[in-house]
């Protein structure tokens, strides 16, 4: 298919050698006359260059917000993001990654693909905002504020639905249109922040511009795709296909909301056994913990169609370059990692003020967790690529157990650093999880193998 913008082929090639010509010699003679590395590298660089933005402007004004809003109701809005959080699955069904893998598969049926998925996600994120409203309101009946908040975020979920439309991106390898669709929408967004804050307005108001990135960004994605040769006219909804994407999804969906539960429960309990206060202490630490993890995503999602591509042809080449993958996110997790733990005071001192002090042994061991969403991002493009998305619900289901049962008994313990135990060892469990069955274990002793350096030297010696 031609480029989704419709420009000429020549334009990419030359797009293409631009940012080649500004890697080091070294690196260039090894990724020059490769065309699908070529591919890979300047897709996941227009992911990195979109986070990066990001990390740079967003970091400094979501701390300010932080300060502005003291530790509550900081942590007041964070269990709104939470809980909301935890029915994103359902408004999701689990679709974006069997969608590119069908794209990848099937080139030409792309309209057939993206209009479906559309619908799908059009009709689930309504249904979802109700419930998720309806959830809030027996959990908190009292509480007018926290159920308004949760209803501003969960409203995010009907929007998104158009975000389809980046699933044929990421198939096509054009990653850079979402990235002008994301930063057009944050850039405004961040403007309204920072006008918020210089009146002094109420919590409410920044939960509102929250919903609205989401929903200049989908406004965005659709202006893009009206432009381009991909009509939005041309789009359709089969019904058939929609039952086998559903057929095959639903693993996907409940495995998506066990890594919700283990991701975002912590802060939830928080609030409900201990008060909002102590989940602002808490979130302060995890935004800063997380905010790396855009890493090892951009990585694998611009490297999962070639090794999709690479299982179609077989060999070793496949098992090698997982291997590489598992290697490459295990060192960046550790390096990460040891490199927080020695900054963690003066970074939160820096970005949120002595209110939120306690944050700073919260985030030396939150950061740790890190290693295992690297690990378990990539594992989970092999269980993809492997149509085994069951195994990757029962690890993921199995993991959101491990953190729910310990934040029980460790929260009250020991608090915001209880949650962020139970958070780690949950993160462990859900990687390692496959190790359990015959069908995965290849996949997990490759996990194992990853934290072991010069690995082939040694195997071959023994």
């Amino acid at each position: 298919m031609a480029d989704i913008d419709g420009g000429a082929p020549g334009a990419s090639q030359a797009t293409g050698r631009s940012w080649l010509a500004m890697l080091p010699a070294a690196l260039r003679s090894r990724v020059e006359g490769r065309p699908t590395l070529q591919r890979v590298l300047g897709n996941m660089g227009w992911l990195v260059l979109d986070k990066v933005l990001r990390l740079t402007v967003g970091l400094v004004v979501g701390a300010w917000i932080a300060r502005y809003l003291g530790p509550a109701q900081f942590g007041l809005w964070n269990y709104a993001l939470a809980f909301t959080a935890l029915f994103g699955a359902f408004a999701s069904l689990g679709l974006d990654t069997i969608v590119v893998r069908e794209m990848v598969k099937f080139p030409g049926r792309e309209a057939e693909l993206v209009g479906t998925a559309w619908g799908l996600k059009l009709a689930a994120g309504t249904v979802t905002l109700a419930v998720t409203v309806g959830a809030v309101t027996l959990l908190r009946p009292d509480d007018s504020l926290t159920r308004l908040l949760v209803a501003i975020s969960a409203a995010g979920f009907v929007f998104q639905s158009a975000n389809v439309i980046d699933l044929y991106y990421q198939a096509q390898l054009q990653s850079r249109y979402t990235v002008v669709a994301g930063n057009l929408a944050f850039a405004a967004v961040t403007v309204a922040k920072i006008v918020l804050l210089a009146v002094k307005a109420p919590l409410v108001a920044f939960a509102v511009v929250g919903l609205g990135e989401m929903v200049l960004t989908s406004l965005f994605l659709v202006i893009f795709a009206l432009k381009s040769r991909v009509s939005l006219r041309a789009l359709s909804l089969d019904r058939k296909l929609a039952r086998r994407l559903l057929k095959e999804s639903w693993p996907m969906m409940f495995s998506g909301l066990a890594v919700m539960i283990y991701m975002r429960i912590d802060q939830i309990m928080l609030g409900q056994m201990l008060g909002d206060r102590e989940v602002g202490i808490y979130s302060a630490a995890v935004r800063l913990s997380e905010v790396w993890y855009f890493v090892p995503t951009s990585a694998v999602t611009s490297a999962f169609p070639v090794i999709v591509g690479k299982k179609r042809d077989g060999g070793a080449a496949y098992l090698d370059s997982l291997q590489t993958l598992y290697d490459s996110m295990a060192l960046l997790g550790v390096a990460v990692s040891l490199l927080v733990m020695l900054v963690s005071p003066l970074v939160v001192s820096l970005l949120y003020g002595s209110r939120y002090a306690e944050a700073a042994g919260v985030l030396s061991l939150h950061v740790w967790s890190g290693i295992f969403v690297s690990l378990g991002v990539a594992s989970g493009s092999w269980l993809a690529a492997e149509n085994l998305p069951n195994f990757s619900m029962y690890r993921t289901l199995f993991g959101g157990v491990v953190n729910v049962v310990l934040n029980v008994f460790l929260i009250p313990r020991y608090g915001a650093m209880g949650a962020a135990y139970s958070t780690l060892i949950a993160y462990a469990s859900a990687v390692y999880f496959v190790l359990f069955f015959q069908r995965t274990r290849q996949c997990g002793t490759m996990l194992l193998l990853a934290f072991i350096p010069f690995k082939k030297y040694l195997l071959k010696r023994g």
